[in-house]
């Protein structure tokens, strides 16, 4: 996988997450407290698996044992943390030389299982693994009044871009 695209895929990530955190945020928390709830907890899920994947990538401890938690933090902290590692990511994957993005990363899966990914590979499933709890949250959003934003890639690529949209 090309370099740009994997680029391109990690900022379409980071715009697609700020916006599902702007819907959320619009959340009545009396009126839709199970969906406000859900939504945090799939955050949740998805900052620990962001947090334990770019510790192997960078080599260094694993930050969580589990991929969610007894108690689910703050929406704040969650951006927080969500910022946090789409801000590493970029810089990240744009400093990698070619030749490392097959590089193979061995590791236990948290459930005790080994597991192998090359470097492009985790920074294919981390942009995957979001847009799956995003569409998730998204029926949560739905529920909650339908607060759902249009994040899917086509969105992304024709609002960076503007002059795709020119009829040829």
């Amino acid at each position: 996988m090309p370099l740009t695209l994997i680029l391109n895929q990690l900022r379409y990530k980071q715009w697609a997450d700020q916006r599902t955190l702007a819907a959320i945020a619009q959340i009545d928390a009396q009126a839709f407290p199970a969906e406000l709830a859900f939504a945090r907890q799939q955050l949740n899920h998805m900052v620990r698996v962001e947090e334990v994947f770019r510790a192997r990538l960078a080599g260094t401890a694993e930050p969580h044992c589990t991929t969610n938690s007894d108690i689910v933090p703050t929406l704040a902290e969650l951006e927080q943390r969500l910022s946090a590692a789409n801000g590493w990511l970029q810089p990240y994957a744009a400093a990698l030389p070619a030749e490392q993005l097959g590089e193979i990363i061995r590791f236990r899966f948290l459930d005790g299982k080994a597991g192998s990914m090359t470097r492009a590979e985790i920074l294919f499933h981390l942009v995957n693994h979001g847009s799956y709890h995003r569409g998730a949250i998204g029926r949560a959003l739905d529920m909650a009044g339908g607060l759902r934003p249009a994040d899917t890639y086509t969105v992304f690529i024709h609002a960076m871009e503007p002059a795709r949209r020119v009829e040829g």
